[in-house]
């Protein structure tokens, strides 16, 4: 049950849902937007997340002074320092008059840089500096100034691989991540869409003087199984695209489909990168399943290898020979001892190539076990250990988080 408060804001802003994990992400900005703390939000392009920084500054004791939202990915490299910090007259060609940055023009006030993982490794350096002193100095200047300023960034990139990556500076992510807000992906919200679906329809009934477009029941479990890669602003688009574009006032589900067809590829916008098939991903986690498998198996020779070798009873040994050599390889014969050739069990799963495995498969040496059955053992044994984490338990298992959750599904887990 959402509090008065939550409710005032939601109406406030204009947010619309009632999704738990939305839920949360506006508890912890009533719960910062009274300190000075910065605060990154993280969330997939399209989610909203210009949301957060403006109830940030709104709660906050700022709220009586500048608040300036500045597209860290829309400024060319060459001038976003003039335009953070300031120039000084002919610090450069073009710089005709002295200029104020936007760190001193909202200055006592708020400053949300969105896309912030596009910035420049030498604007981190300076952005930095201001974080953790409220200093800065204008290019073509050598006077350090102060400014009194709170700082929200955003993004939709994967911080911690950019910081692997060299692009982005390990410090500078930790002075923005005082306090982290994620926002939940459309996808993540699907009893929410019908609430949107409505409140866009009427928005654009309104704009365009005409009949709010509306969902028959099928079109509406179309669009809340559907992935939504541009999520709330996909959404949006498609609601005007449909409402100034069909004359009947009810879609349905083929008319859907004309916009948004089945089996389009599907773009991740969290980690920057396309995936247009999952297969690949699913055959990499088949692969780690029979490496464990593999692995879990030669280590039971060597261990049975290791008992029989000890045991001094021959005859034992000579009548169950072909079934050890059956199990354990070809024997070798020496003068003091009679053993068997065994795989070694130390091999890594770099040492493990595709081509080995699907040989064994292709020779159905693996054919007694249940694939489904393991994936779901490894799926439970990953969320178990992670105390149920999806984000944690896929970086475990080698998979996306999204190919996770479906299995989740699929599996009922």
């Amino acid at each position: 049950m959402e509090s008065i408060f939550i409710q005032n804001i939601k109406k406030k802003f204009g947010i619309i849902g009632y999704d738990y994990a939305l839920h949360r992400a506006l508890e912890k900005v009533i719960q910062v937007a009274p300190t000075d703390i910065s605060v990154l939000v993280l969330g997939e392009s399209g989610v909203g997340k210009e949301f957060i920084p403006k109830i940030i500054h709104q709660y906050s004791c700022r709220k009586h002074h500048a608040y300036i939202a500045v597209n860290c990915g829309a400024i060319p490299e060459g001038t976003i320092d003039s335009e953070l910090f300031g120039h000084e007259k002919g610090s450069f060609t073009g710089a005709t008059s002295m200029r104020k940055g936007y760190f001193e023009g909202a200055n006592g006030g708020t400053i949300f840089l969105d896309e912030v993982g596009e910035l420049p490794l030498t604007t981190q350096v300076r952005l930095l500096r201001i974080l953790e002193s409220g200093e800065f100095i204008k290019v073509g200047s050598s006077k350090i100034q102060k400014t009194n300023i709170r700082i929200v960034a955003a993004t939709n990139l994967n911080m911690v691989e950019s910081i692997q990556k060299g692009k982005f500076r390990e410090d500078l992510y930790y002075r923005l991540n005082t306090v982290q807000i994620n926002v939940p992906p459309l996808r993540f919200r699907k009893n929410d869409i019908k609430f949107l679906f409505k409140k866009f329809s009427n928005d654009f009934a309104e704009k365009y003087h005409m009949p709010p477009v509306k969902l028959t029941e099928e079109s509406l479990k179309y669009l809340e199984n559907y992935s939504w890669p541009g999520n709330i602003r996909q959404l949006k688009n498609l609601i005007e695209q449909i409402s100034v574009v069909e004359t009947k006032r009810e879609i349905s589900i083929e008319k859907l489909k004309e916009y948004i067809p089945e089996n389009i590829p599907s773009i991740s916008f969290s980690n920057n990168v396309i995936e247009t098939s999952f297969h690949d991903r699913e055959r990499d986690f088949l692969y780690k399943i029979l490496f464990d498998m593999k692995k879990n198996l030669n280590d039971l020779k060597n261990i049975t290898f290791q008992l029989i070798k000890n045991n001094s009873n021959t005859r034992f040994i000579e009548e169950n020979q072909p079934l050890m050599e059956k199990v354990f390889g070809k024997m070798i014969h020496n003068r003091e001892d009679s053993i068997f050739q065994l795989e070694d069990s130390s091999k890594s799963e770099e040492d493990l190539d595709y081509e080995e495995v699907e040989e064994d498969l292709s020779k159905n040496e693996l054919s007694s076990f249940s694939l489904q059955k393991k994936e779901i053992e490894f799926i439970q044994k990953a969320l178990k250990k992670n105390n149920g984490k999806r984000r944690k338990a896929a970086k475990e298992l080698g998979i996306s988080e999204r190919t996770l959750y479906r299995k989740i599904k699929q599996y009922g887990l």
